[in-house]
């Protein structure tokens, strides 16, 4: 059971309640065979990585349509939980490690999510624009922003400007100083109670 889960987003529909319930036992299948999630994590599944990607689903309730880009999914976070929860909006999930995208498509697959493409591939390949860029911590924050900068559409239809929402814990001053965009930087400690959270971060960067 997803008690976490539940606790913040009580209004959740049966759908979504029955898919993110399979997630950790899907997750701990293919941690069998492949390291998808650190060994010292896949206990604590629902907090360090599903709850801490739905983080996102707080200060967001995007537009019917909204279009996601997920760079450096790794296992499908923070896309997966995110397509589950936002099922009217599209989920592109990329990483340039084939068999991350493997365990990607095939949970996808298994819960039946329509609103999921995942790719093998490098960010600076795609020609799409997309509404929204997530990520947990793939790289430092100017880096990333001269990475994906490029792939946000201009046609703004949400209640927060398009952008950048990354997921990053620890001292990132220096990082934010090198940035040349607009920061909004929301505590995840405000949503979610758990001491895992104290330093997470919720960054949204948009263009200047």
């Amino acid at each position: 059971m997803m008690n976490l889960v539940f606790k913040y987003f009580p209004e959740l529909t049966q759908l979504q309640i029955e898919r993110f319930n399979k997630l950790p036992d899907l997750y701990n299948d293919w941690n069998s065979k492949i390291n998808v999630v650190s060994r010292k994590d896949i206990e604590h599944i629902e907090e360090r990585h599903i709850l801490h990607s739905l983080a996102i689903a707080k200060i967001l309730k995007p537009v019917k349509g909204t279009a996601f880009l997920d760079v450096g999914t790794g296992g499908g976070f923070p896309g997966i939980p995110l397509a589950i929860m936002y099922p009217e909006c599209t989920l592109h999930l990329v990483d340039s490690i084939g068999k991350k995208i493997l365990v990607v498509q095939d949970i996808a697959e298994k819960l039946g999510l329509t609103n999921v493409r995942a790719e093998k591939l490098r960010v600076e390949e795609l020609k799409t624009k997309y509404d929204f860029i997530v990520s947990r911590a793939v790289t430092e924050l100017p880096v990333f922003y001269k990475w994906t900068k490029s792939k946000i559409s201009d046609i703004e239809r949400n209640t927060i400007p398009n952008g950048i929402l990354y997921l990053k814990g620890g001292d990132i001053d220096s990082e934010i100083k090198a940035l040349k965009a607009n920061i909004n930087i929301f505590e995840i400690n405000e949503f979610f109670l758990e001491p895992f959270y104290q330093t997470k971060k919720i960054i949204h960067i948009y263009k200047a």
